[in-house]
């Protein structure tokens, strides 16, 4: 049986909890500076997204908490830190928009989904606002009603 062709089939990871949590208002693609034995573990999926924040220092982005676990086959002269800080390539004005936002209150940047593009690790990265706990609760309410309108018309077909 032939695989269907999946336009995220370049992904290699992905922050659900992101969306769940914050109001993202604008996205940015961002460059990963990368060590190699963290490509070669990110080719075989040992990348994690979940609890990962982007801050601004001296004009630079960083990406802080993504853990990429080192495999077995690392070298052995090579320190491999799993979840060391790495930098983040964007162009100057999106770094401008990026620390005009996070000195907002209430405002942060948050990672969104790690993917291939050609040869490359690009990282999807948001401006966010936090939601509030009845802005969760709505975001479930739509997605269960939803869900049911699914149901419904797939029974009515039958």
């Amino acid at each position: 049986m032939a695989k269907k062709s999946n336009s995220n089939s370049n992904q290699i990871a992905q922050n659900k909890r992101a969306r769940f949590d914050y109001h993202i208002d604008e996205t940015f693609e961002a460059g990963l500076q990368l060590h190699g034995w963290e490509v070669k573990s990110i080719r075989a999926g040992k990348a994690n997204l979940s609890d990962t924040y982007v801050i601004v220092r001296n004009g630079e982005a960083y990406l802080l908490n993504a853990q990429i676990t080192p495999l077995d086959s690392a070298s052995t002269h090579v320190i491999a830190d799993p979840v060391r800080t790495r930098k983040l390539l964007l162009h100057k004005k999106e770094l401008a928009t990026i620390h005009g936002a996070l000195s907002q209150k209430g405002h942060a940047c948050v990672p969104l989904e790690m993917y291939w593009k050609g040869p490359l690790v690009k990282i999807k990265i948001g401006l966010a606002r936090g939601k509030k706990q009845h802005d969760k609760r709505d975001t479930i309410r739509d997605r269960e009603w939803n869900i049911e309108k699914q149901r419904a018309v797939r029974h009515r077909v039958r």
